[in-house]
């Protein structure tokens, strides 16, 4: 009963931060309100309840507690967080509940709430006065899945003008995230809206579609065989299906691949598969080179046999085989290693960091940059 009583308690109260200086986070259902951004970056939380939250926890700083007002309100205040997108919930009793006040988004393999806080002088993902394009989920029955599924698909502002045709990058989300991720999580409509418009990448088409899919038998790893399901997916199923649906130009030196993390794992190893299939790699603080207790020590040839002892073939088949990681990633200095020892051993790579951990402001990053080298 405490806890039904605790989940009805949740009741946020409005602004009363008097003249103190705040940012009210863009993840908020309400345009003011709680909790909002305080200028280094904490975050201050109130919540109208009956209950004793005393003892209840914020994800985003198990330091944090909450202590009762005055009025009666209980209110937390978060060490100073990094920019970017952060999930959160609060524990209680053993319980995990989200955030009413906040959007939820499917990150963690559930849904959750977030908070998304603002980096300083950092506006390529921002709504601008610019052309828009659409963002449309597009539901496609799968014959690898034997289920219908659906997908996230960009199209650029020109496309309802005319007949004109266009270039496709496939992007892929990460473990425990879904088809929406790179549109509401990563802000992908606004980076290529705002890229286009200010002639710094070509005009695309983007898919976003689930690649939480294994075939039976073989589970999931990082490893071709773990990513098989996807494989037979995005060549069998996904991009026939885009072609036939959209008007794409249906050839490898138009059509892109990549992914953040799971996503960048599937890249990795579908991408380099199908070089007839794809002229640009793209993979984002992936696993795959190390980093993460899945993975243990990377060896590329071993990983995908050709890669070292042809790597003469793969740099002509590719335009562009790009790979990103945030410099506080644990996957950092794995993915630096493997990066120096497949250029050493004459592959060519674009590699880039950026600042942050195994996060979505480095990820909306990483296809900020990526985009930009496609489709000359």
């Amino acid at each position: 009963m405490r806890k039904k009583l605790f989940l009805l308690s949740l009741l946020f109260c409005g602004m009363t931060a008097g003249a103190q200086e705040f940012t009210v986070p863009s993840t908020n259902i309400n345009a003011k309100g709680w909790p909002h951004i305080l200028p280094d970056n904490s975050v201050e939380f109130k919540i109208r309840s009956n209950e004793d939250l005393s003892q209840m926890k914020l994800s985003l700083d198990q330091s944090c507690r909450f202590e009762k007002q005055a009025d009666g309100t209980w209110m937390a205040h978060t060490k100073p967080l990094v920019p970017g997108f952060h999930y959160y919930w609060f524990s209680l009793g053993g319980m995990d509940v989200s955030d009413p006040a906040s959007k939820s988004y499917f990150g963690c393999g559930r849904m959750t709430s977030a908070i998304d806080i603002p980096e300083a002088g950092c506006s390529f993902y921002d709504i601008k006065d610019v052309p828009h394009g659409k963002v449309s989920i597009v539901t496609y029955y799968s014959k690898v899945r034997n289920a219908n599924a659906t997908m996230y698909v960009y199209t650029p502002a020109s496309y309802s003008e005319g007949n004109k045709r266009y270039p496709v990058l496939y992007l892929q989300h990460g473990g425990g995230e879904d088809e929406s991720g790179w549109t509401l999580q990563g802000k992908t409509n606004y980076i290529l809206d705002n890229l286009i418009a200010e002639g710094k990448a070509k005009d695309m088409i983007v898919v976003m579609s689930n690649g939480n899919i294994t075939v039976p038998g073989t589970g999931f790893g990082y490893s071709i065989q773990g990513m098989k399901g996807f494989e037979e997916e995005l060549t069998k199923v996904i991009i026939p299906f885009v072609d036939q649906s959209f008007r794409t130009i249906a050839d490898k030196q138009h059509r892109a691949l990549s992914g953040l993390s799971m996503g960048g794992g599937q890249s990795f190893f579908v991408g380099l598969q199908h070089t007839e299939l794809f002229s640009y790699i793209g993979v984002f603080s992936t696993g795959v080179f190390g980093g993460i207790r899945e993975t243990k020590s990377f060896d590329a040839e071993a990983a995908m046999p050709g890669l070292i002892s042809q790597h003469d073939k793969y740099n002509k088949a590719l335009k562009l085989f790009y790979i990103s990681v945030g410099t506080d990633d644990p996957r950092l200095s794995s993915t630096q290693k493997a990066v120096s020892d497949m250029r050493q051993a004459g592959l060519a790579i674009t590699f880039n960091s950026f600042p942050g951990d195994h996060e979505w402001q480095v990820w909306r990053k990483s296809l900020h940059d990526f985009a930009q080298k496609l489709f000359d």
